[in-house]
């Protein structure tokens, strides 16, 4: 099996690791709530895996007009960093589609790599076209303005029972979501690291004629 990193990188883990073996290195840490399977899904394409680190903003609906429309949407938007995923905790809600193509360009543009939307997005045609990654429970073709709005950024925000604290490790694909407190990220992801490429042996093993039963017993993956 090949050596671990000393540092394994975020495009390591991009190129090596995804949701489901992430989820069970946290599980062998007494992590079990750190994963989640939601209504979320990858309405636009450009990765097979999301893995980023998170930016994130707690939404909430209106019932009237917003006297600073958009005010601290666009800031979390201008502060994201490199490799963030935008995190939006808007509860569920269909109100409007609180992230489209301008959102997409102007965090790109800043190092963003993805969003995760707790909620609707809009303009999927154009962010699939980008290539940009987001995952949401649907689209609505109403814009957020004076419907829905950020009434918090860069503090913990929770979607389907899984907290995200800002700058905590997120993984993301069509299994589910995943996240990695920043506390226990560097041993989680080696454990992943090495358990992904013991799966690489007994799947091995497994076509080349060896009994499930059998290649359990030798290697304790499954």
């Amino acid at each position: 099996m090949p050596s671990v990193p000393n540092k394994i990188t975020l495009n390591e883990i991009r190129e090596s690791l995804y949701a489901a073996v992430v989820s069970d290195a946290l599980d062998a840490a007494g992590l079990r709530a750190q994963s989640c399977a939601t209504p979320l899904r990858n309405l636009t394409g450009g990765a097979d895996v999301l893995v980023g680190r998170a930016k994130t903003t707690l939404w909430e609906d209106l019932d009237g007009e917003d006297s600073e429309p958009y005010k601290l949407e666009l800031e979390a938007v201008d502060s994201c960093q490199p490799d963030d995923i935008f995190i939006a905790a808007a509860h569920g809600s269909n109100r409007s589609g609180i992230w489209g193509e301008l959102l997409t360009t102007a965090s790109r543009n800043r190092g963003c790599v993805g969003a995760i939307v707790d909620g609707s997005v809009r303009d999927t045609a154009a962010m699939r076209e980008m290539k940009f990654p987001v995952f949401a429970r649907g689209a609505n073709v109403c814009d957020s303005l004076h419907r829905q709005r950020v009434a918090a950024i860069d503090i913990p925000v929770e979607i389907g029972g899984l907290v995200f604290n800002p700058g905590d490790l997120v993984i993301a694909d069509g299994d589910g979501i995943v996240v990695v407190p920043q506390g226990v990220e560097t041993e989680v992801i080696r454990a992943a690291w090495e358990k992904v490429h013991a799966e690489n042996i007994t799947r091995d093993s497994i076509r080349e004629g060896m009994s499930a039963t059998d290649a359990y017993e030798k290697y304790g993956i499954l």
